[in-house]
């Protein structure tokens, strides 16, 4: 880790602790491309370990057609989520807490053995032979207010690609057909978007394995006991007044969540 990304996480801790709107690094800062975003995402989880916990596993993000429309970024991208940022259903959180909120609604996925890093590509099969669980999950971003015009995929991946916490319904080990799997969510029990399983870039484990093989050219893998939300089904909310979500997957489970000021 060079001095100049060190500075560019400390810069980051700096700005979520005292409001500082999104906005993109400048090239001076040295990110200029994937590796260099990813060694600052690198080193900012570091600094946030202490007071968030270790990883607890992965978010990838911008995997639907609907998603990478919305942010104008044709490309998947990972972040880490920390220990004490995994929710379970039922949970309230508090909009005060972040920048700007922001809830989506995806499937969630438990890694049940280590997928550890090789010189040869993981195929789907492989990955899909080490789940060990799958649920209706929603990942909490805090975009602090980003303008999606000028959004690009460097500074978001250098800023952990957003990640604010994920709230997990019941894990379940029988899951069926993911693809075709439906995902309803409700805001005040009205039905408000939905999406299914084959939006995720054709099916949830393949950005699943994407990850894997992103993680291994790194030398670093998926581990057993590892949380990965594998992408919103649908387009961000982003809750503006108190409500209840709810996410429903078919053949999955489902997980709730209310939002409060």
């Amino acid at each position: 880790m060079t001095a100049s990304y060190d500075g560019v996480a400390q810069l980051l801790m700096r700005e979520h602790a005292t409001g500082v709107n999104y906005h993109l690094l400048p090239p001076e800062t040295g990110v200029t491309n994937l590796d260099a975003a990813y060694a600052v995402q690198r080193r900012y989880v570091d600094l946030m370990i202490p007071n968030a916990g270790g990883p607890a596993g992965y978010k990838i993000g911008l995997t639907s057609a609907r998603m990478q429309k919305m942010c104008n970024i044709d490309r998947p991208l990972a972040g880490v989520v920390l220990a004490s940022r995994v929710m379970q259903s039922g949970v309230v959180l508090h909009t005060g807490n972040y920048g700007r909120m922001g809830l989506e609604f995806e499937v969630g996925v438990r890694i049940g053995r280590d997928l550890p890093p090789r010189a040869t590509p993981f195929t789907i099969d492989e990955v899909a032979l080490a789940v060990d669980g799958v649920c209706a999950g929603v990942e909490v971003v805090d975009d602090r207010n980003a303008d999606y015009k000028v959004l690009e995929a460097l500074s978001l991946i250098a800023d952990n690609a957003w990640n604010a916490g994920i709230v997990l319904g019941d894990f379940t080990k029988s899951w069926g057909d993911l693809e075709s799997a439906c995902g309803v969510m409700t805001l005040n029990g009205e039905e408000a978007d939905r999406g299914f399983g084959r939006d995720v870039l054709g099916h949830p484990f393949i950005p699943l394995t994407w990850l894997a093989n992103h993680l291994s050219t790194s030398g670093n893998g998926l581990k057993a006991g590892d949380i990965v939300m594998t992408g919103s089904l649908i387009p961000t909310r982003f809750p503006k007044e108190p409500g209840h979500f709810r996410f429903d997957l078919s053949g999955v489970g489902s997980v709730e969540l209310s939002v409060t000021p």
